[in-house]
């Protein structure tokens, strides 16, 4: 390639073989995706634990579509293809849908109200309840909370009003 130039090596490392859970997967989101003439690309992001399963990014400019009303529709369509990918593999799945990063920054939201709220309730001795959640987001509450040394976490309700109550150790 040009003057002085020498034959060069190049050293090609495969770093990680699609396993069938993501080829499934990336199959049924973008069928989906057609079907609902919603124009949008389906990406694999790294999970941040082991014990997480694969997060599918869901990007494009009719991708807002897809979360809803406080995320209502992206757990849905969450639930659905986990339904769908479980029943091609023939096993449970464990796998997470993100549109333009909107999971992340509600998980981030929930943390952070779960710690202004310790903060609260540390202050005053008295108990907050938060509005009815699913329990995705619950869960972000108990974890995030798990180790406070000032207050400790319950949930109660039952089905869509499930609560998380935040008390004073």
């Amino acid at each position: 390639m040009g003057i002085g130039s020498e034959p060069a090596r190049v050293r090609v490392t495969l770093l990680e073989q699609r396993s069938e859970l993501v080829t499934v997967t990336t199959d049924i989101l973008e069928q989906i995706l057609t079907n609902l003439g919603v124009s949008a690309v389906v990406s694999l992001r790294q999970a941040e634990s082991e014990d997480e399963g694969p997060i599918f990014e869901i990007a494009g400019d009719d991708s807002g579509l897809l979360i809803g009303r406080r995320g209502e529709t992206l757990q849905a369509l969450q639930f659905m293809v986990k339904f769908i990918a479980g029943r091609r593999i023939g096993e449970r799945v464990n796998l997470m849908l993100d549109v333009e990063g909107y999971q992340q920054r509600r998980n981030d939201s929930l943390a952070n109200l779960a710690q202004r709220v310790a903060r609260r309730v540390a202050n005053s001795g008295r108990s907050i309840t938060l509005e009815p959640m699913p329990p995705n987001e619950r869960r972000i509450i108990h974890i995030t909370l798990s180790d406070h040394a000032e207050v400790t976490t319950q949930s109660t309700g039952a089905g869509d009003s499930r609560k998380v109550i935040i008390r004073a150790r």
